[in-house]
């Protein structure tokens, strides 16, 4: 029997036997979700649109390419709560020989190359169109023997307000994260996108004071998504915020926007496929920091400021932005992290929001360690 509040061997047999999963806890959830797939079940898709009439768990790279596809894992097995897995026979699971395919080498920056790297972002933004673009860095940390079902519930203790997941796919490898950006999700008749941007270390006192720097980069994404709405047809909407959000070790702006599904039905996929990658992830104009961003980061994204979620077109969609996440390897954790750079970005600070963004799954991982 499964512990109401520990899935963590449940998962960590999961893992032992090969299987191709993804687990999921909502924010404020206590028991998680799973879907455990054949090869099968699991599709490889090309184009955003073509997710329009599936369903499943959807997990989304930054780009779409051969080597990184959107993945849609159709419920073979589908356990929506504790008494869901509490009753499932996992030892009658059999052992899956098909292998999971991680990423051969990863690329590294140091402090010094990370503040050069944005001091040329800052020099390119002054100069050009550009008005802001996110850039990102890898940091490692060394593998042990602890139990992933043990990290997998400890951040989900740390960050409580979060979509906090573990994947395994045949060819994306296991993924980990803890993220608080919603991209798209129903409820009911209604759907919600966010505006999330800006970001600060958390305050015990609660008491944030945002800058202008912040709620530049806040506002750029809420026009970008004023703009979508346009091209679509949304109107009426309802908006909540600017607010803050805090997430794990840190503290973001939000702003929330409402509207009626029906504004988007049948062209769900279509706008999902305008929708991402969000200036919060990306930059703005989007086609321009995407550009910047293939010059200047010497690592591939991979899944990283993708998305990930459940998918049931006219039932449920609850898609997430996979930031605060982590690839796990035999031998490494490898966290991505990155920060929106303006005009006014100055490199000291970025590298240390970097460093802060990274602190959630660190010291999850530090915890576990010292169980």
């Amino acid at each position: 029997m499964t512990s109401r509040n520990d899935y963590s061997i449940f998962l960590d047999k999961l893992l032992a036997k090969n299987r191709f999963f993804a687990a999921w806890s909502m924010p404020g959830e206590l028991s998680p979700s799973l879907i455990i797939c054949e090869e099968k079940d699991i599709f490889k898709i090309q184009e955003y649109q073509k997710l329009d009439g599936m369903e499943g768990f959807v997990f989304a790279p930054f780009r779409i390419n051969n080597e990184t596809p959107l993945f849609l894992m159709k419920p073979g097995i589908l356990l929506k709560n504790h008494d869901d897995i509490s009753s499932f026979d996992i030892e009658a699971l059999p052992f899956s020989e098909k292998k999971i395919k991680t990423q051969a080498s990863h690329f590294f920056i140091s402090r010094e190359e990370y503040l050069n790297d944005i001091e040329r972002t800052v020099a390119e933004i002054k100069k050009t169109r550009l008005a802001k673009v996110i850039v990102s860095r890898l940091i490692s940390r060394e593998r042990g023997r602890e139990s992933l079902g043990r990290l997998y519930m400890g951040l989900r203790e740390k960050a409580p307000n979060g979509f906090v997941y573990l994947v395994n796919l045949p060819e994306a490898g296991t993924w980990m994260g803890a993220t608080p950006e919603v991209l798209l999700q129903s409820h009911g008749k209604t759907m919600e996108t966010v505006s999330l941007a800006g970001t600060q270390a958390k305050r015990n006192d609660g008491n944030y004071s945002w800058f202008t720097k912040e709620i530049e980069e806040q506002a750029f994404v809420s026009r970008y998504m004023l703009d979508i709405f346009y091209r679509f047809g949304i109107y009426p909407y309802t908006t909540q915020g600017p607010e803050t959000l805090e997430s794990g070790n840190v503290a973001h702006l939000k702003t929330s926007f409402h509207f009626s599904s029906k504004k988007i039905d049948g062209k769900l996929g279509e706008f999902v496929n305008e929708l991402h990658p969000t200036p919060a992830v990306c930059g703005l104009p989007k086609n321009k920091a995407d550009q910047f961003i293939r010059k200047i980061e010497k690592h591939d994204r991979r899944y990283y400021t993708g998305y990930m979620g459940p998918w049931s077109p006219g039932n449920s969609v609850r898609l997430f932005v996979n930031l605060r996440c982590m690839e796990i390897t035999p031998g490494e954790y490898i966290l991505y992290s990155g920060g929106g750079i303006t005009s006014r970005s100055v490199p000291e600070e970025e590298w240390e929001e970097t460093n802060n963004k990274a602190k959630t799954l660190l010291s999850a991982i530090e915890a576990v360690r010292i169980e």
